[in-house]
């Protein structure tokens, strides 16, 4: 596994804590770029059972989305594996270890219209904890105005009902509130993005309110999402809907998760 111990600074870690979000810089190699780019085109030519479309076929483009893509796509499971994002996850979250939870392909072709709608990860997930942290890894050049935009601090925010972004409508029974209309009130929000290169990631904790604009560029938008563990992070039996995991773990609520289908990649000093 690569080691990048010496590429993480304090002010990286100081930015991640304040604003719950920080870029890093020519992180992942050109190798691990070369081989996600045809493994990605592999994954979208044979999607998964819970692949999406969450573009609007009238309105042009295409914004393809997979889950769990490492379960069967060997590439993928190396990159999770072998990569250096276990280690920025858990060295960020500045924790002992970093455990994998799941991976999110999205995929948006140039002259889609649609955006990526404000939320927050977490309260579609079944877990608990603050060491909760995604590593969004794109695999082309991304300009900043295409980019995936932060509220800056919305980290300490409290938990808002998550939206199916295919149609919008609201989870069901989670009694909790809806999110903030981020987009007519962009002004009162300290909102950051950041223009990227192939090798770069962005490192955000699972609470920070987030979404992205559409691509009207002629260039693809391709990226991952792989989702990491730390050493408060709990399997939590939500009231309600829950979208992941896409399968029963079978935990007891409040037990870690571990195992095969949840490995520890990463822990200090290993």
């Amino acid at each position: 596994m690569e080691s990048l111990s010496v590429r993480i600074t304090e002010h990286d870690i100081a930015a991640y804590k304040r604003d719950g979000v920080v870029c890093l810089r020519g992180v992942i190699g050109l190798d691990w770029i070369t081989l996600m780019r045809a493994a990605i085109d592999a994954a979208m030519f044979a999607p998964g059972p819970f692949a999406e479309e969450y573009a609007d076929a009238a309105g042009g483009g295409r914004f393809f989305g997979d889950l769990d893509v490492w379960r069967r796509q060997p590439d993928f499971r190396r990159f999770v594996m072998e990569s250096p994002a276990a280690e920025i996850a858990g060295r960020i979250m500045q924790a002992r270890s970093a455990t994998f939870f799941y991976d999110q392909l999205l995929v948006k072709e140039g002259g889609t219209p649609n955006r990526t709608p404000w939320h927050q990860d977490q309260p579609y997930w079944a877990v608990s904890g603050r060491q909760v942290v995604s590593i969004w890894t794109p695999f082309d050049p991304v300009p900043e105005d295409i980019s995936v935009e932060y509220v800056a601090g919305s980290h300490t925010w409290p938990e808002h009902n998550p939206h199916n972004f295919l149609d919008g409508s609201p989870y069901r029974g989670t009694d909790l509130p809806p999110l903030p209309d981020i987009e007519s009130e962009r002004d009162r929000h300290r909102i950051v993005r950041f223009a990227m290169q192939p090798g770069d990631c962005l490192v955000f904790q699972a609470m920070i309110v987030h979404g992205a604009p559409g691509n009207p560029y002629p260039g693809r938008r391709r990226a991952l999402a792989t989702r990491w563990l730390g050493d408060d992070a709990r399997y939590h039996k939500r009231k309600g809907q829950v979208a992941i995991p896409t399968v029963d773990p079978g935990l007891e609520d409040g037990e870690r998760y571990s195992g095969a289908s949840y490995p520890a990649v990463w822990k200090v000093g290993a």
